[in-house]
């Protein structure tokens, strides 16, 4: 009788965003309780067995997650591992067919096919560990998953198809992770989720977000706390009086705009207009002054004609959103873009649009820069460039994605502390100054 597997060591591979980095913490804990060495991302594998966390968001993102897989199956085909198992979106969304063209992969499992992928390893799982996470974040800063799924089904996105309907985490249990990261040494709360703004209507019929925020910072030992992927539509507007009076909160919101045209917002089921748009952005900054608004956009969706393109170039230039990225668009499989619309815009066509709203946006992150030389900014410090030089970010900088501040000081600073930093210089998007007081 064949005798049941057990790993000694697996590496985790996490491709994608944020939320994915929390799946791969929460499978890196499940394994490390049952005995299991485990390491995340390590530059060369030298595991028994690799698990691929994979993303299956849009086209790129498909193409690093396949190439990634092709790699270790070689690894595995020249016995440098011995199993590779694959696990995450692009698993559960194409699971048959990966399976029948990558025969090397031991194993394809689902998005939150957990206890599975587990017992496969020879682990036990545990459900009342099932929120422990091993964090692969600086010891200062973690991401915390308030719900899964999304339910606005827009044209482009295939993220429902992959996670499903909305599903909020209770109020109770999202608080619990939280005094669990503050007692080993997390200040920085990066709340995330597909689309905050619906956070607790499946559960208690009304959005809960604010009261949610007002308990999370109320965490002995938690210093910011920062709000990711907000949805324009049916935004929670009490929020912005939480971001307003409560110091702990960041002033800075991840709100996702997608395009301004009255035509393209029709196009890609956004189910909010040009002017509503506006009067949101609009009412945020009058009850939260100061604050940076972080957005994307699709450039290059069916339908997008130049007159909608420089409409949107326009609302670009008189926005001027404090932080902004661009996608190009990607005909997935089975949404609804793919079902009723023509992939019709080129691709040269498409860059060339993402180009130009980032060039326009590199402008104005200098311009907006330059205005901050000379203010005091509390700064969280991330890690060391040099002797008497620390890379840190303001409350207004989202880790890995947005801006950060060079620190130089003339007195060690550790990793996670907060001070106050006097701007000097301002790059294209970068700030440079130096520490005025540690007595934060």
């Amino acid at each position: 009788m064949r005798r049941p597997f057990t790993a000694k060591s697996v590496d985790i591979v996490s491709l994608g965003c944020s939320k994915n980095l929390v799946d791969s913490e929460r499978l890196m804990a499940q394994l490390a309780h049952s005995g299991i060495k485990v390491n995340h991302n390590p530059t060369e594998s030298r595991a028994e067995v690799v698990v691929i966390n994979t993303c299956g968001f849009i086209g790129d993102a498909k193409e690093e997650s396949i190439n990634t897989i092709l790699q270790f199956a070689q690894a595995k085909q020249q016995r440098r591992i011995c199993r590779l198992y694959v696990m995450g979106c692009l698993s559960e969304r194409y699971r048959d067919e990966l399976t029948e063209q990558i025969p090397e992969v031991d194993k394809f499992y689902g998005k939150f096919d957990w206890a599975g992928i587990v017992a496969d390893l020879g682990a036990t799982y545990r459900r009342d560990l099932s929120d422990l996470r091993t964090l692969t974040t600086p010891s200062h800063y973690a991401y915390l998953k308030i719900s899964e799924g999304c339910n606005r089904m827009c044209s482009y996105c295939a993220i429902p198809l992959i996670t499903g309907r909305h599903t909020s985490r209770p109020i109770e249990d999202i608080v619990a992770e939280v005094e669990t990261l503050a007692k080993r040494g997390v200040k920085e709360i990066q709340v995330i989720a597909q689309d905050l703004s619906s956070y607790g209507r499946d559960l208690y019929g009304q959005s809960r977000l604010a009261s949610l925020t007002e308990q999370i910072s109320a965490v002995s030992g938690i210093e910011w706390v920062r709000l990711h992927y907000a949805y324009p539509s049916d935004f929670p507007m009490d929020i912005l009086d939480v971001m307003a009076h409560n110091h702990k909160v960041c002033q800075y919101i991840d709100l996702a705009l997608q395009h301004i045209s009255d035509n393209m917002l029709r196009l890609m089921r956004r189910h909010i207009t040009k002017e509503q748009t506006i009067a949101l952005l609009n009412d945020i900054r009058r009850h939260v002054p100061g604050i940076h608004i972080r957005t994307t956009l699709i450039v290059g969706h069916p339908g997008e004609t130049e007159q909608d393109f420089q409409e949107l170039l326009q609302f670009v230039s008189e926005t001027k959103f404090e932080r902004l990225g661009v996608f190009t668009y990607s005909h997935e499989e089975d949404t609804y873009a793919y079902k009723h619309y023509t992939d019709d815009i080129p691709e040269d066509v498409k860059n060339s649009r993402a180009e130009q709203i980032m060039n326009l946006q590199a402008d104005i992150s200098y311009s907006l820069g330059q205005k901050k030389i000379g203010s005091v900014l509390p700064v969280i410090i991330d890690g060391v460039e040099s002797d008497n030089t620390y890379v840190g970010r303001t409350q207004f900088d989202s880790p890995e994605v947005d801006p950060i501040v060079i620190v130089h000081s003339d007195s060690s600073l550790q990793m996670g502390q907060i001070v106050n930093v006097r701007i000097t210089e301002a790059e294209e998007y970068d700030l440079i100054g130096s520490v005025v007081s540690n007595n934060i």
